[in-house]
């Protein structure tokens, strides 16, 4: 069975989705999500604690990971929730799954490119939520999103938005 694919506008959209689904699982892509890639120290602390503390608020979760290839870590992950918090640095999306095994079902991959995150929800067997790519995209990620576009409907069957 293939995983469930929807394409939404942007993380607020995303995470009112993850909700509906009643994940218990929610796996972020860190950029541009959480912070772009060219933002600095303070951008992915700031984006870490805001999308945790909403992701926080939806009944069920149990598992919030933040999912990034970059080698980049937040100065130091907010507690103050009952889910269990994990931020994945060099995660190697999509080839590494290991990180994920343990992570109860069902989850949800909240990610920008097909190539990686949504390879890596299928290997998973989770949904994936595409948020829209901004339109000034780096070179990389520019080229993943081409090749994302290609090998879609190859990865997801069924699809919604």
């Amino acid at each position: 069975m293939r995983s469930l694919y929807e394409r939404l506008g942007g993380l607020d959209e995303a995470l009112d989705r993850i909700q509906k689904l009643s994940v218990q699982t929610v796996i972020f892509d860190v950029e541009p999500l959480i912070a772009s890639w060219d933002s600095g120290q303070q951008a992915l602390d700031r984006g870490v604690a805001e999308a945790l503390s909403r992701a926080a608020a939806v009944p069920g979760l149990k598992v919030i990971c933040f999912s990034t290839n970059s080698l980049r870590r937040p100065s130091v992950i907010p507690a103050g929730t009952e889910a269990r918090v994990v931020y994945l640095a060099a995660a190697g999306k999509p080839l590494r799954t290991s990180w994920y095994r343990d992570f109860p079902r069902p989850g949800a991959v909240i990610g920008d490119q097909v190539a990686t995150d949504g390879i890596l929800a299928r290997r998973l067997g989770y949904t994936f939520l595409q948020c829209r790519p901004t339109d000034d995209l780096p070179a990389g990620p520019r080229m993943m999103h081409g090749l994302g576009s290609l090998v879609r409907p190859l990865v997801f069957t069924r699809h919604r938005g």
